[in-house]
């Protein structure tokens, strides 16, 4: 039973990936505009535009028929078969391999490892961020429902969701790498580099899971096991970190592990602000500016497998905090 529950999940898990990666294939070839002269130039001359779309495949089919119009005047489907550039990617993949950039003509897997360490780094510490102001907060809101601690605490929160990371990143930089100099303003050379991205990137992160934290706390405290812990003689403090809180933690590792992969999506903002050279700076300049396909889908398809990897990593989570909760 469980074989089959693996072999199941394990399927959908791939149809999930194999779903995004062609739905992004199939924008991208959508978009106007030809990579060879994006990459070229205006001024480059034919042969040289035809050299570099065989170099590339360009000049083969995007998919497996096209739109053609006739002699008649009239636009008929035209059938390629297996020779198009979608199969040819995706058989490119089977092998390990996801294609040369279109620019730098390296491998776009040696690109992404280059890259992908560092966005990575910055969600993960965003995530740290965001649970370490969120918890404090929300248990102490929780706790005091009503209380003008509980009204102050609400209200920061719902300012930290409405500021957006473009409006909070250059506010960061503007007083802490300017004015009081104490932190580079962009670039990835310190450890201490990585502070105000993670601030401007967890911030609204933060500010959503204190407003949770604080609607489990008080889901929690209405429970029987609460008035027991208390009769028993427990100190508040017990009582809220070691029962409440660990029961009411559930519904936000549920948010967390959905909100680490749109960390490393929504990353490409905060990346750019603070030029951090992730994996979402390299997908923006490297690969949508530039129009560079196989980039954009070897981003696209990294992101999506994290995405995925952080969602089982939840489910498993499920069981630790709660062990009478059976994945199936």
């Amino acid at each position: 039973m469980r074989t089959v529950s693996l072999l199941r999940r394990t399927a959908l898990l791939l149809f999930v990936v194999w779903t995004v990666v062609s739905v992004v294939t199939l924008l991208i070839e959508l978009v106007p505009g030809d990579p060879a002269y994006a990459i070229l130039g205006d001024q480059a001359r034919p042969e040289q535009i035809a050299q570099f779309r065989q170099k590339h495949g360009l000049d083969r089919p995007a998919f497996f028929f096209s739109l053609a119009r006739a002699q008649d005047g009239q636009l008929r489907f035209v059938w390629h078969g297996a020779q198009n550039r979608y199969v040819e990617y995706w058989s490119g993949l089977l092998r390990g391999d996801m294609g040369l950039s279109f620019r730098t003509d390296r491998p776009v897997s040696e690109l992404i490892l280059q890259r992908y360490p560092a966005t990575v780094e910055l969600a993960i510490a965003a995530l740290l961020v965001a649970v370490a102001i969120s918890i404090p907060l929300g248990v102490a809101a929780g706790s005091r429902r009503g209380t003008w601690i509980d009204n102050l605490l609400s209200v920061v929160a719902l300012v930290g969701i409405s500021l957006p990371s473009f409006v909070i990143g250059p506010l960061l930089i503007y007083i802490f790498a300017v004015k009081l100099g104490w932190l580079a303003p962009s670039g990835r050379f310190d450890w201490t580099d990585i502070i105000l991205p993670a601030v401007t990137l967890g911030a609204a992160l933060a500010a959503f899971l204190t407003r949770m934290v604080r609607s489990s706390v008080i889901e929690e405290m209405t429970q029987d096991y609460v008035r027991t812990a208390r009769a028993k003689g427990l100190s508040e403090r017990v009582v809220l970190y070691k029962h409440v809180l660990k029961n009411g933690l559930i519904p936000v590792v549920t948010v967390l592990g959905l909100q680490l992969g749109v960390l490393l999506a929504g990353a490409i903002i905060t990346e750019k602000i603070f030029n951090w050279p992730g994996l979402g700076l390299l997908l923006v300049e490297e690969g949508i500016n530039k129009r560079d396909y196989r980039v954009v889908q070897g981003c696209v398809l990294v992101i999506s497998i994290t995405y995925i990897f952080a969602n089982t990593v939840t489910d498993m989570l499920y069981r630790v905090l709660d062990p009478r909760i059976r994945i199936r």
